[in-house]
């Protein structure tokens, strides 16, 4: 029997803070009666709803996606662009990308109906590692990585002043061209380009090769492919393994 939070979470309609949340809004019933007991545990014959609508466990969906260029990532746009919806299969195109790519970036997106995934993998208080692959304009030195691991004032799409971390590992230096892989833990808006902006880079290539312990082997440009069973076990132990290291 599982708890009733992560019944919620299981339905898709949100993570397990927020269904614990609701909860204690009394925004639950079972059986028609209102619970607010955060530790309650639910019967498989139980009815459950939600601010007044019943709600089921989803059939949970994982694929990884190789995202091409000139796509932003979003179910629709105001400005008419082109999104991955556009692209992927009509009987994926309920799912929800764990995170986003820019319009030119390109690499791997998780696709996924699991909210408490969703929120585990995109939550700030949750250190998970983004691994891309930049080529930038340039010969990228020891200084530049120092300063991108010791933290780099850049100013987010909403006006705000932040400091950006990058661990980095350069994979082919020359004066004209440098590819470096980047790691981040962070989830701001075109960070990377931003930061390499700072140091008097501009970006031509960025391509995100693994998120967690997902990667993109295996895939081609546009292509849409299931996670296995045992995959998506391995990244949800290891997603286990970092909350209880960051609580």
């Amino acid at each position: 029997m599982p708890r009733l939070n992560k019944y919620i979470a299981s339905t898709g309609l949100c993570s397990r803070r927020k269904a614990d949340e609701l909860i204690s809004d009394g925004k639950v019933k079972v059986n028609d009666k209102v619970i607010t007991e955060l530790g309650f545990y639910v019967r498989e014959k139980d009815k459950v709803s939600v601010e007044g609508k019943t709600v089921r466990p989803l059939q949970l969906e994982y694929y990884r996606f190789y995202k091409p260029a000139g796509y932003i990532t979003t179910t629709d746009d105001e400005k008419g662009r082109k999104t991955i919806y556009d692209i992927l299969p009509p009987e994926l195109k309920h799912l929800k990308p764990v995170g986003r790519l820019d319009k030119d970036s390109t690499g791997l997106l998780i696709l996924t109906n699991d909210g408490e995934l969703i929120n585990q993998m995109t939550h700030p208080s949750i250190k998970v590692p983004k691994t891309y692959l930049v080529t930038i304009n340039g010969r990228f030195t020891e200084e530049h990585a120092r300063r991108m691991s010791e933290g780099i004032e850049i100013v987010t799409d909403t006006n705000e002043k932040k400091i950006a971390y990058a661990d980095t590992l350069p994979i082919e230096i020359s004066n004209k061209k440098s590819v470096i892989q980047v790691v981040l833990y962070q989830g701001i808006n075109r960070q990377i380009r931003k930061m390499f902006a700072k140091l008097g880079f501009e970006v031509e290539v960025l391509k995100r090769v693994q998120h967690a312990v997902i990667t993109l082997e295996g895939l081609k440009k546009g292509q849409v492919k299931v996670m296995k069973p045992k995959l998506v076990k391995q990244l949800q132990a290891y997603l286990s393994k970092i909350l209880k290291e960051q609580v």
